[in-house]
């Protein structure tokens, strides 16, 4: 017998299904030889279809110079940039108002102003949220901008300052560049001394655990006192905190503030006047400035 012969013979009608089976058995459990639904195989070549369509429409094969380029001429950049000039086309009365009006005037007109915030909220969500959060909550190293505590001021003129040229930015000679000194890195203060002014530092600011003492008093006055104030309540000019409230940049532990005492430097943040326009570095300024805590 051949082996067509076997296999035809191993092909029978299942009773239960009336379905044919393809002759594979396995411990007594046959296979159906079921047929694909129609719409299926109707589905399944369509796609093949389809997808020829595309190949053929769109950019779709890499080549050794390139790539094909498809029949009906479609790019994602020109897409892009067609997106990207109607935007400016909605855009365009406002930045014309926002770059003729002063600074000081745009939030006395609400209407200017809601579509500025609208701008501003904009760019804050793609050059500023990676460091300052999404909502300007800030995070260790990088100040709140809904609270009052401003190192470098904040009124409008301030804002749009440090915005335009920077914080300790090398690259722009405008920038914001007062520093702290690292004071046991550089010999100034031994480590017992430094623990001295870190507990002066935490009574002054009526943190628990702080204890000032006659001694940690004047080395902080003759240390600190020069850019942090005899009072320690800092100076905006030199970027020098107020070491006198709650709010602390990098920590109010004394671990922590003993590390910044020897250890020095201060926060860095990019200058923006040579990567943003004009109108959405003032849109960035009122929209900071509104968030609760401007001046």
């Amino acid at each position: 017998m051949s082996t067509r012969e076997a296999h035809s013979e191993a092909v029978r009608i299942d009773p239960h299904t009336k379905t044919t089976t393809t002759g594979h058995e396995w411990d007594g459990i046959e296979e159906l030889d079921t047929p694909l639904p129609r719409w299926w195989v109707v589905t399944f070549y369509a796609t093949i279809l389809w997808s020829i369509g595309y190949f053929l429409a769109y950019p779709a094969l890499p080549t050794l110079e390139g790539g094909t380029q498809g029949l009906i001429g479609w790019h994602s950049r020109a897409s892009v940039a067609r997106d990207m000039e109607q935007l400016n086309e909605i855009r365009g009365p406002v930045l014309e108002r926002l770059a003729n009006a002063p600074l000081e005037e745009i939030e006395a007109r609400p209407q200017l102003l809601s579509a500025v915030r609208a701008l501003g909220a904009a760019a804050f969500a793609n050059n500023c949220a990676g460091c300052h959060g999404a909502g300007a909550q800030g995070a260790k190293g990088y100040p709140n901008l809904n609270d009052d505590d401003w190192l470098w001021g904040g009124k409008l003129s301030d804002i749009r300052r440090t915005i335009e040229h920077g914080v300790r930015w090398d690259a722009d000679k405008d920038t914001r560049s007062e520093t702290m000194p690292a004071f046991g890195r550089d010999g100034l203060l031994d480590a017992k001394q430094i623990s001295l002014v870190a507990d002066q530092l935490r009574a002054m600011a009526k943190l628990p655990g702080g204890m000032a003492t006659a001694q940690g008093a004047k080395l902080f006055d003759d240390n600190c006192s020069v850019c942090h104030g005899v009072d320690g309540k800092g100076n905006r000019d030199m970027g020098a905190p107020n070491l006198t409230d709650a709010l602390w940049l990098f920590g109010s532990d004394k671990e922590t503030i003993a590390s910044r005492i020897a250890n020095g430097g201060g926060g860095v943040m990019p200058a923006w006047k040579d990567r943003l326009d004009e109108p959405t570095i003032k849109a960035l300024a009122i929209y900071v400035h509104t968030l609760g805590g401007g001046e």
